[in-house]
């Protein structure tokens, strides 16, 4: 799989200043651009990039990657070299897992552990559940992806827009319901868990477990929404990762 930074990493409002990194890992079926409010938001305080995942938008012609780890795997690569400064890690549903898995990878490579490892709408590592979507129709794909209301409304009644985007959708679905966790020793980063609480997809239990993933310190948010709490919460976890990051680059001036 190609490890060109270029096809990998999107950065909307470049703050080439600032000593904290935050990069955002998208949702199965979503695209760097869904945290371009994100990057609006927090700069020029935090440099933030987003993960452009293949077979979608301008990588659209690219085949999606086989698994989890493989796709682990490829970002490690690219996101290692920016190890050189602080960095954070915000991933929602499958991109939590990511972001976990290439945290892994991170500091088994000898990285300083992350300043913070975000994970939204999704379930600790250790906590499974047998998913079969990936197996079943394209209808009955595009009615869990109506529920959760993560994916425009228009582009799921245009057939054209469904051509191009299912394919992508339906072999992330693929990748994160086959998913089991390669390795389950704890991180040294921080975790903060933030889900909706009206969400489906994941139980203020299965959130919890998430401590188990990290010898630091672990939070748990729950705010009002479901499965993307983000699209009408996304304010108060700016806030929320604002502050966290700003008080770590505080206390690493004074170190």
């Amino acid at each position: 799989m190609a490890s060109d930074p270029d096809l990998w990493i999107r950065r909307y409002h470049p703050a080439p200043g600032s000593r904290m990194q935050l990069i955002c890992f998208p949702h199965a079926g979503g695209s760097a651009s869904f945290y371009f409010p994100v990057s609006a938001a927090l700069t020029p305080a935090i440099n933030v990039a987003a993960i452009q995942y293949p077979g979608r938008q301008d990588r659209r012609t690219e085949p999606g990657a086989a698994s989890i780890q493989e796709l682990a795997d490829a970002i490690f690569h690219v996101v290692r070299p920016l190890a050189d400064r602080s960095l954070a890690f915000f991933g929602h549903s499958m991109g939590a897992i990511l972001a976990y898995e290439v945290a892994v990878r991170l500091e088994d490579a000898g990285a300083a552990p992350l300043a913070r490892l975000y994970v939204s709408g999704r379930r600790a590592p250790s906590c499974h559940r047998e998913e079969t979507l990936h197996q079943q129709t394209d209808q009955a794909l595009i009615a869990e992806l109506r529920q959760l209301s993560g994916t425009n409304s228009g582009l799921l009644a245009d057939p054209e827009a469904l051509e191009m985007i299912l394919p992508a959708i339906k072999n992330d679905y693929r990748a994160i319901e086959t998913y089991r966790p390669s390795d389950t020793r704890p991180l040294r980063a921080p975790i903060t868990a933030v889900i909706g609480g009206e969400d489906s997809r994941v139980t203020v239990d299965e959130a919890k477990a998430w401590h188990r993933h990290s010898t630091a310190s672990f939070d748990l948010r729950v705010l009002p929404g479901g499965h993307f709490y983000l699209i009408d919460r996304g304010h108060e976890v700016v806030h929320l990762i604002a502050k966290d990051l700003s008080l770590h680059d505080a206390e690493g001036r004074q170190t």
